[in-house]
């Protein structure tokens, strides 16, 4: 593009005749001159290039002759009214006295007939002057123009620019918005009264965010314009979350059938918003189409070429537009326009067939027909109501009127420096371009102006809503502005309670391409999907989302939960086995009948203690067994509760020292019964070891082996209260830190080794003499003991939570009842229900294999 854009400018300075030093004295142009349509020359000249004419009429050359003039057809009222308001605003600078003093601005008007060839050709008309005739003076003369105003739209304007930028002429634009013009490597003599589209396309992508629209559709204009406002749409709407359902690009140049193949686009699609980043003329075969279709129910976004534009918001056929918003230029009002644009009559210049056209196509006549249909010249401009005498929208009016303003200001800072120095030189295209780039002054509208780096002023912008007037059409309302020189949060404000939406209805539309993800759910992207369309996914157990449209869940911190609904953490609940839930109960309930139960046995045996069956069964060892028992009863009640520091060493400390002070005494008097058999035998001694303080050493030994072992494990690593997370993600499981493993399985261990030992020493005293065998329950309780804490070894590995102390509980209570059963339970039975067998002689009974030694025997027994 680079290339072409510098040959053709190349090629029309040779057609035009451009002064070379070293031709010959005298150049022809070999075709005719461009002549302006409107002009007045003056001491200093601004040229300008409006589309006066929408469009040129196709010839086709034969190249064997010279081309005719091009021919423009279809005059734009809207081009002339801005023709007509830089003559306004250069006559009232005339007529000033501070701008400009003694000096006279004049103006040639170019046509460029929307083509951007005819728009170069403009530019090098106005850089060169229009003279046949050129000579090696020619190139001394003043320039033609020290600045051109113009074009109206971006693709001639940047044709324009580039063919003027290596001449140091200056160019400003009143309506040229594409956002590539501000690249000053390529355009280094351009500037604008129109904010650069890089900021419309940011205004437009922060108004759908907005207003909630995350899935809309595009229609550009296939040229710079378009092409260039919606890419950066895109760019602005994809850092706003926003998707494009579809983007199409239409031209007014396109057939019928391009039209309808967009129309259709926009009936498939989901998206209900439409963003029209569209020229002017490029909308109307589109809307037309839409119209003659009656598509309704869409929300129109609107660019600022067309949002503005009266022509189609009076037309009653476009009111399926009502409702549409978009970013409009700041509107003003520029006193004596309306005076001065109706005083405009062809007999100011009977020889300017434009005022003559400008007059037929105002007011529908002809010059040339006579009658009703024919132009008589009295008709009057004041009585009009059309888009050129409208003054309620003289937003890019504004522009051009500013864009004069600044020339002159800077032909006037550029005249007063060379009045203030020793040499007064003419003013240069180069000194006006200098002096244009740190121009800044304040208009009669209160606006002022400077240009930045780029050639760019401030954005400023209106947002308009397109609302139903009396007349049948639509009416522009001001809902809101955007500032670019505002914080970027500050930007945009907006008056939603006065907008009215798609279909005159007072409802936000909706243009979402899947409902936004309540709390607790996760944005899913679908596969093939814009970013845009996605399922909701409920978090996991125990995570988050705490906000709509999250596009992941957080998880808790460990000490806390997810609620029912996943959008708030909660403490987990903490479980440990309470006195007040049911199973603690049922627990306490028998471990507390199991300290009734041995205490009643205990008073039983103490009421009985001088009868036989008392005495014979070791009366001492019997109380202290059942004391132990009530202990064990008793220390299965510190499994219960809160665990704490200190009851998380008691239970397991008490636990191992009452059950082996209980093991002890079932093992003395197991020893006992079986020393005391052998001891009846002839020449046997054994008994003088196994008397009662042997007994009582032994207890105590064994008893203290464990107290040991328990004294290490506290001191070395004892038991501590541990929120237990591991388990159950759902809840905190508070239970005892055993500390040391090797400490607890040291205990248990412990234990279990005089149990079995105490099982085997029963058994083995199993087949004495039934009157006096109390081997045999020892043997049937050691039994049920092994057997329990067998089996709650694997049970209290696998069993969660706080199953596990109740595990523990159960062991500790059935092997305590089955030791107190087994033992207690036959002697109590005899003492209650069979007293007649608790006599001595029953006791010491008669078998021939105690012989003589019987006396002996039932002698040591009572004791």
């Amino acid at each position: 593009m680079a290339k072409r854009s510098v040959s053709l400018p190349l090629l029309m300075l040779v057609v035009h005749g451009v002064c070379v030093p070293a031709l010959a004295q005298v150049c022809r142009l070999i075709s005719q001159p461009a002549l302006p349509l409107l002009s007045a020359e003056r001491d200093i000249n601004i040229g300008a290039i409006f589309s006066i004419h929408i469009s040129a009429l196709l010839k086709m050359h034969s190249f064997t002759s010279k081309p005719e003039p091009t021919t423009c057809v279809s005059l734009s009222l809207r081009e002339f009214k801005f023709a007509q308001t830089l003559i306004f605003a250069i006559e009232e600078i005339n007529n000033s006295t501070q701008l400009l003093p003694g000096v006279s601005l004049g103006y040639k008007i170019y046509d460029s007939c929307g083509s951007i060839a005819q728009t170069i050709f403009s530019g090098m008309a106005l850089m060169n002057g229009y003279e046949e005739t050129l000579s090696d003076t020619s190139c001394s003369r003043p320039p033609a123009v020290h600045a051109i105003v113009g074009e109206s739209n971006s693709s001639p304007t940047i044709g324009l620019a580039s063919v003027v930028g290596p001449f140091s002429l200056p160019v400003i634009s009143h309506f040229a918005t594409c956002a590539c013009l501000s690249n000053r490597k390529r355009y280094r003599s351009f500037f604008r009264t129109i904010p650069s589209d890089y900021y419309q396309s940011r205004a437009l992508a922060q108004l759908v965010k907005h207003f909630g629209w995350t899935w809309v559709g595009t229609i550009r204009s296939r040229s710079d314009y378009g092409n260039n406002g919606i890419a950066a749409f895109e760019e602005a709407a994809k850092k706003e979350g926003i998707c494009i359902e579809y983007s199409e690009s239409i031209l007014r140049t396109d057939p019928q059938e391009q039209f309808l193949k967009t129309l259709e686009v926009i009936k498939k699609a989901t998206a209900r918003v439409v963003l029209a980043f569209v020229a002017l003329r490029d909308f109307f075969p589109l809307v037309n189409v839409i119209a003659q279709h009656n598509l309704t129910g869409l929300q129109w976004v609107g660019s600022e070429s067309w949002i503005t534009s009266r022509t189609v918001a009076e037309t009653k056929d476009y009111s399926l537009l009502s409702g549409a918003v978009g970013f409009a230029i700041a509107n003003a009002k520029l006193v004596g326009l309306r005076e001065f644009l109706v005083n405009v009559h062809p007999d100011q210049e009977p020889k300017n067939e434009l005022l003559k056209e400008f007059w037929e196509t105002a007011f529908q006549c002809s010059f040339r027909s006579s009658g009703s249909g024919g132009c008589t010249g009295s008709e009057k401009l004041a009585e009009l109501q059309n888009e050129y005498t409208d003054i309620s929208e003289l937003r890019i009016a504004n522009k051009v009127y500013t864009a004069v303003y600044a020339v002159a200001h800077t032909l006037h800072n550029v005249l007063k420096d060379s009045t203030n120095s020793s040499k007064k030189e003419q003013p240069t295209q180069q000194k006006v371009l200098e002096y244009m780039k740190n121009v800044r002054f304040t208009v009669k509208t209160g606006e002022e102006i400077f240009f930045d780096a780029s050639g760019d002023p401030v954005a400023r912008y209106d947002l308009v809503n397109w609302q139903p007037a009396e007349n049948g059409g639509l009416q522009f309302k001001h809902v809101g502005v955007y500032d670019s020189s505002l914080p970027s949060e500050q930007r945009l404000q907006v008056n939603q309670q006065h907008v009215l939406w798609a279909g005159n209805s007072g409802q936000l539309p909706v243009s979402i391409c899947s409902e936004s993800c309540p709390p607790g759910t996760r944005k899913a992207m679908k596969k093939g999907r814009p970013v845009c369309c996605y399922d909701c996914i409920p978090c996991a157990e125990g995570e988050i989302s705490n906000g709509t449209d999250s596009s992941d869940c957080f998880p808790c911190h460990l000490e806390f939960w997810s609620n029912e609904n996943k959008d708030r953490c909660i403490l987990k609940v903490v479980e440990f086995l309470s006195y007040t839930e049911i199973m603690g109960i049922l627990l306490c309930i028998f471990s507390f009948i199991g300290v009734l139960l041995t205490a009643l046995v205990s008073f039983l045996f103490y009421l009985h203690k001088e009868t036989p069956i008392v005495r014979a069964n070791n009366s001492e060892l019997s109380f202290l067994l059942l004391f132990s028992l009530t202990l064990c009863f008793l220390c299965s009640l510190t499994f219960i509760g809160r665990p704490t520091e200190w009851s998380c060493m008691l239970r397991h400390t008490a636990f191992g020292i009452t059950f082996v002070l209980c093991i002890s005494c079932v093992l003395g008097k197991t020893i006992v019964v079986l020393m005391a058999f052998r001891a009846t035998l002839p020449g046997s001694n054994v008994m003088k070891w196994f008397g009662p303080a042997q007994q009582r050493l032994s207890v105590v030994s064994l008893t203290l082996i464990q107290v040991i072992i328990c004294v290490l494990w506290l001191t070395l690593s004892p038991p501590f209260p541990y929120m237990n997370s591991s388990y159950y993600r759902e809840k905190i499981i508070l239970e005892c830190n055993l500390g040391s493993a090797l400490g607890f399985w040291a205990v248990l261990g412990y234990t279990g080794l005089l149990s079995i030992l105490c099982f085997v020493l029963a058994f083995l005293a199993r087949k004495l003499p039934d009157n006096f065998n109390e081997a045999k329950f020892i043997t049937f309780s050691m039994l049920i003991f092994c057997a329990v804490w067998l089996t709650f070894i694997p049970a209290y590995v696998s069993s969660p939570g706080k199953f596990t102390v109740a595990v523990e509980i159960f062991a500790i209570l059935a092997s305590s009842f089955g030791l107190l059963f087994c033992i207690f339970a036959p002697k109590c039975y005899i003492i209650l229900l069979k007293p007649e067998k608790n006599t001595k002689k029953q006791i010491m009974g008669k078998s021939s294999s105690l012989s003589l030694s019987g006396q002996k025997l039932g002698t040591w027994c009572v004791c």
